[in-house]
């Protein structure tokens, strides 16, 4: 199978025609598939309809320790939920406070107190800096570029490699003071689906910073999202911290919202004493409490057992996976013809998929055109501006097995039409 850059001018223009038909034929059936978020689908959250039905009776609001969790009380969380949190993410449990249910929400607000007052450490509170800056890993997270940019940070983007950061790019930028850190989804990174390595993350904890209150976000949101027990392995960021006196450089963040319910489950931040010390004043003036019944219904429903959140997961696992091959099996179709890579995760929600640079403005145009809808290009880098026009990321959980058997054909066909065009028909 040739190359698309070894075709001739004839080759080219004869397989562009051929590919026109099959868009149009794909296009006339009016179709309207979305794969533009990571969103469960109807089949996972059945898996965890059980969480509706946990007995919540009286004699059930009570933590082990006695504690009516209908009442107010327990800033940081019920004991139960903590230790649960720790052992699912091997953390300490007087670490953990246990938040609402959207871990988004905990960034955004420790984000907000540090350029309001500081974080530990801090020389002054951020809002009194000349300029923040913030390292950006990408392709990444969108929601949280966001949360950055809403604040003023001026963003740098960071290239993502597979294992993980661009950490030559990150050690230089970290040096200078205006630097005040770096957004990290270090298991199953959005969109690449790529993991950490130990050395990347070794070299996130020591390495020299300009700002003495440089901050790792560290947002775990997919540690526990392995398609089976073949997942990949994530270091232990606090242990490796530990080792270089620097656990107070980290904020860590995940929830239970692909685990149960999006917009429905608990979330937690993870931090030193230090930090805790520093920001738990500001988060008492905040909120005086948390949801703890949410946070009781999510421990009866997995039995207070981490060994019953993995049977969980891999019930979910099971599912995702099946999407994922589809995605790529249909991208295989295209391997060898030089006109785009893509990432094979083992868990996670999304597949990063590079086509030829300068065509992903062109692929998504034709998808939705044929009416499915992608991410939007841009998305995945700072500012909703990708400088190479070639990055796509593909959420597969959220259509059938058959409506994204159909997207997939499509967007081959998207694929090849881009890159055609690109080289000249």
């Amino acid at each position: 199978m040739k190359k698309y850059t070894e075709l001739d001018q004839n080759e080219r223009k004869e397989l562009y025609q051929s590919l026109v038909v099959k868009y149009n034929e794909c296009k006339a059936k009016g179709l309207s598939l979305d794969l533009s978020r990571g969103k469960p689908n109807s089949i996972q959250l059945d898996i965890c309809q059980g969480l509706t039905a946990v007995d919540m009776s009286r004699e059930r609001c009570f933590s082990d320790g006695g504690f009516d969790c209908r009442n107010y009380g327990l800033l940081d969380g019920i004991p139960e939920m903590k230790e649960f949190f720790a052992e699912a993410y091997g953390l300490n449990k007087d670490d953990i406070v246990v938040g609402g249910n959207s871990s988004l929400q905990l960034m955004y607000d420790a984000l907000v107190r540090a350029t309001l007052f500081g974080v530990y450490g801090s020389p002054r509170p951020w809002s009194k800096e000349e300029k923040v800056k913030w390292l950006c890993v990408c392709p990444g997270y969108d929601r949280h570029f966001r949360i950055t940019e809403t604040l003023g940070f001026e963003l740098i983007n960071i290239e993502m490699l597979s294992d993980g950061p661009d950490m030559d790019a990150v050690e230089r930028y970290a040096k200078d003071p205006q630097v005040k850190g770096i957004w990290c989804i270090p298991k199953y990174s959005n969109p690449s689906g790529n993991t950490y390595s130990k050395e990347t993350v070794e070299r996130l904890v020591s390495m020299e910073c300009g700002a003495p209150d440089f901050r790792i976000m560290w947002d775990n949101a997919y540690g526990v999202h392995d398609f089976n027990e073949d997942g990949d392995e994530l270091v232990n960021i606090f242990d490796l911290a530990e080792k270089y006196n620097n656990r107070d450089r980290i904020f860590y963040f995940s929830s239970t919202s692909k685990i149960t319910f999006p917009g429905g489950g608990v979330a937690f931040i993870a931090a030193s004493e230090n930090n805790r010390k520093q920001f738990m004043p500001y988060l008492g003036a905040q909120t005086i409490s948390y949801d703890k019944i949410n946070q009781l219904r999510h421990l009866r429903f997995f039995e207070g057992k981490v060994s019953k959140l993995k049977e969980h997961m891999l019930k979910l696992g099971h599912e995702i996976e099946k999407k994922f091959r589809v995605a790529l099996n249909a991208l295989d179709t295209i391997k060898g013809l030089g006109i785009a890579e893509w990432t094979e995760p083992r868990g996670g929600y999304f597949i990063s998929l590079d086509v030829m640079p300068g065509t992903a403005k062109r692929v998504y145009a034709l998808m939705k055109e044929a009416g499915v809808t992608l991410t939007p290009v841009g998305a995945t880098f700072p500012y909703g501006i990708d400088p190479k026009d070639r990055n796509i990321r593909l959420a597969p959980t959220y259509p059938s097995i058959e409506e994204l058997e159909i997207a997939s054909e499509i967007l081959i066909i998207a694929v090849k039409l881009a890159a055609l065009e690109k080289l000249g028909v």
